[in-house]
């Protein structure tokens, strides 16, 4: 989301507000609001779903429906992805590949 300088402050308190609402919906497993280090008028939410259909659900919410409602305080139109992710690897596999590629001393 990029944000009207002027609206900044008011665009923030509206995402702060979604927070705690949307993790607390069933299947939320994760909802933040990050600002960009280099752009204070810069905010991304991201969320992680249990599954598509409680995501679908939380499209269709309310909450959702303030989020959309931003539109007109920002100087770029919203920009939303909806990432699916089949399956996911984490530390393990990255320690695993690096011993691969690190020469034996």
């Amino acid at each position: 989301m990029n944000v009207l300088p002027e609206k900044q402050k008011e665009v923030l308190q509206t995402l702060l507000s979604l927070i705690e609402p949307s993790e607390n919906e069933k299947g939320c497993l994760n909802y933040g609001v990050f600002n960009d280090v280099e752009d204070k008028n810069v905010f991304n939410i991201i969320s992680e779903w249990e599954n598509r259909q409680h995501l679908d659900h939380h499209i269709n919410s309310n909450r959702f429906s303030v989020l959309l409602g931003t539109k007109s305080l920002l100087c770029k139109p919203l920009k939303i992805q909806i990432l699916t992710v089949s399956d996911s690897e984490g530390l393990k596999a990255v320690n695993s590949l690096r011993k691969k590629l690190i020469p034996p001393n």
